[in-house]
């Protein structure tokens, strides 16, 4: 009894552990998130509880000292036992799928966050094993560190140069995937100031478990000043450093560029494109040599 109380405590902490970014939002989207999961919570204990109640008072009322329960062997149907038994699940899921559907289109990644500030454009790309973040309207980029200013919405556009990936920070809400060919859309808002982890949450290789970046939410004079001293340090991220950039490394520590290619995430995306197309022309040549074959 002992070691099996001890396991369940083990258990609990570890599934909490592991919920902590989301159970503790910095900002509306994931502060919306926790919500639907409490409220989707709410809903199945509603029901849960009650059900493990009856199961313990059944138990109780049904032991074989109680001479007063009736024994019953023949029974075999009941329409008001059957309504009970397949309504209540039956709004259950309907009631936690409403709050989930209503949820999913109030908070979809593509929708602008509502706000008199003008957003912060972030270019985002998933690398072979790290994130580069480029910032085109101040004409700067930054490897596995993402800083924003605190209260402001940021505007992410997401792709990949390689395999298919997962932008998350747990505190700021939304994962996303990032695809190589194509550019996602995200938003997100840090409303108070701190660091929060970013990771990636898909397995891409190797280096995935050293896949991380953080976020410092600043104040709006410390992400001015910092965009200037980015500005003066570092190099150029060219076509040249682009490609030393790309070459898979694992556990980059973070470093910025000074400067950014002209339309550089446009080049990425559309690079991606043309190794699908590749892929996707190559398919339909050996199709249609499997066809001629069969012919």
């Amino acid at each position: 009894m002992r070691y099996g109380l001890f396991a369940v405590v083990l258990i609990s902490a570890a599934t909490l552990g592991g919920c902590e970014g989301v159970l503790d939002p910095k900002g509306p989207i994931a502060l919306a998130e926790r919500q639907i999961l409490i409220n989707a919570l709410g809903i199945m204990l509603a029901i849960v509880i009650p059900v493990i109640l009856a199961t313990l008072g059944f138990a109780f009322w049904f032991r074989a000292s109680n001479e007063r329960a009736r024994y019953r062997p023949d029974f075999t149907y009941s329409g008001r036992l059957e309504l009970l038994v397949w309504s209540i699940p039956g709004m259950t899921v309907l009631l936690v799928g409403g709050v989930a559907w209503i949820g999913a289109h109030d908070l979809d990644p593509g929708k602008p966050i509502s706000s008199t500030v003008k957003p912060v454009n972030v270019q985002v790309v998933s690398l072979d094993w790290k994130w580069l973040f480029i910032y085109p309207d101040e004409g700067i980029a930054s490897v596995n560190k993402l800083v924003v200013p605190v209260g402001t919405p940021i505007s992410f556009e997401l792709t990949s140069s390689s395999v298919m990936n997962s932008f998350f920070v747990p505190q700021l809400g939304s994962q996303i995937y990032t695809m190589s060919g194509m550019a996602t859309r995200l938003h997100l808002q840090a409303d108070h100031l701190g660091t929060y982890p970013g990771i990636s949450a898909m397995f891409s290789g190797d280096g995935f478990p050293d896949m991380h970046f953080t976020v410092d939410a600043v104040t709006d004079d410390r992400f001015a000043q910092w965009v200037r001293q980015t500005r003066e340090t570092g190099s150029v991220l060219d076509k040249q450093g682009y490609a030393d950039l790309v070459k898979p490394s694992k556990a980059v520590a973070p470093f910025t560029y000074r400067g950014v290619a002209p339309d550089l995430f446009g080049s990425i995306v559309n690079a991606g494109m043309g190794t699908q197309d590749s892929h996707q022309d190559a398919s339909l040549s050996v199709c249609t040599t499997s066809q001629r074959a069969e012919r």
